[in-house]
């Protein structure tokens, strides 16, 4: 399991894959959106990339859900600093992350022990149930002193990640999701909280983040429900394993299409290369940039064809980057 998860994900950087402009963005813009998906938005990525750049108003979507998406995007940014500050995780932490993610969506509660608002990240003061036919979450009362150690815990593992393998650095972080949901410390927003905090866990150790896809929604609930109630941590991180094994092969498959180094079946392989030729052919001075604009492909894809075609000998730069220009040699040549 371990050696696989990490065969892809060296795959994924030789690409290059998390080296494209933009890559942290939209990917930060992937991770919120299917977040969010599980908890209900419709909103997708598109979408979301229109109303954080530009800031506009969704049509036809709830501003519930636009509120929902745009606050777990400051969440998400905070703990991104966080991550790379390698800010100590305390209950206080947790509270004003909470905070951000339920800024415009939570709720005021009022209880015999006190009121408390989930819009500010405040613990809950109330049980709360797993479902229907469920058991409840752990009493309200266990909440503060449980959040406290699982907090102290997770720092002592922190202190030691550089020591550890991949595989066991994800696992760490798959099982902080696992036990904060467990915990439920909010009323509302514990799933975005657990998933959150996982991917903050992610990002200060140098992985890739992971997604919990909309599509998985059902076998997620069930693997949490299962690792819960058979008390087998080895649940969750195996579908979480599997999750980002599987993630990541439709990243690399995507990434390997729209760069021209895959083939259909029974097709002949995309003419990536031959375009390139063809572009230089009419316009010997053409940029990388420009080809990549004329292509609807990367800059940096352009660039690895080009020296793969100048390794060919099909292709041969004559001059300076600014100012040169490209000479195609035909076959005669």
């Amino acid at each position: 399991m371990a050696n696989k998860l990490e065969k892809l994900l060296t795959q994924y950087r030789e690409l290059g894959i998390d080296n494209q402009i933009d890559y942290n963005k939209f990917y930060l813009y992937s991770l919120i959106t299917h977040s969010t998906a599980i908890e209900g938005s419709t909103i997708t990525e598109l979408e979301n990339q229109i109303m954080f750049d530009h800031g506009v108003s969704l049509k036809g979507k709830s501003i519930e859900e636009q509120s929902m998406n745009l606050d777990l995007k400051k969440a998400y940014e905070k703990a991104i600093t966080f991550a790379a500050q390698h800010t100590p995780i305390t209950t206080e932490m947790l509270i004003s992350l909470s905070a951000l993610v339920m800024k415009n969506t939570g709720k005021e509660y009022k209880t015999a022990l006190g009121d408390f608002s989930s819009a500010r990240g405040e613990l809950r003061l109330l049980n709360v149930t797993a479902g229907v036919g469920g058991r409840s979450y752990m009493n309200y009362s266990k909440v503060p002193s449980k959040l406290a150690a699982f907090c102290e815990q997770l720092n002592a593992q922190r202190a030691i990640a550089h020591k550890l393998s991949i595989d066991e650095r994800y696992q760490l972080s798959f099982d902080a999701h696992f036990h904060l949901v467990t915990i439920h410390p909010w009323a509302d927003g514990n799933g975005r909280m657990a998933r959150l905090v996982m991917n903050m866990l992610q990002f200060e150790f140098g992985l890739i983040p992971t997604k919990i896809i909309k599509e998985d929604k059902e076998e997620y609930i069930k693997a949490l429900v299962s690792t819960r109630e058979e008390d087998d941590l080895n649940i969750f991180r195996n579908f979480m394993t599997t999750m980002m094994e599987q993630n990541l092969k439709k990243e690399i498959a995507n990434y390997q299409e729209s760069i021209g180094e895959t083939e259909e079946s029974n097709k002949k392989p995309i003419k990536t290369k031959e375009k390139i030729v063809a572009l230089l052919q009419q316009n010997s001075k053409l940029s990388a940039a420009a080809i990549a604009d004329e292509l609807s492909i990367t800059a940096k894809a352009v660039e690895k064809h080009l020296a793969n075609l100048k390794a060919a000998g099909i292709i041969r730069r004559i001059g300076p980057a600014k100012g040169g220009y490209w000479e195609v040699k035909t076959p005669k040549e």
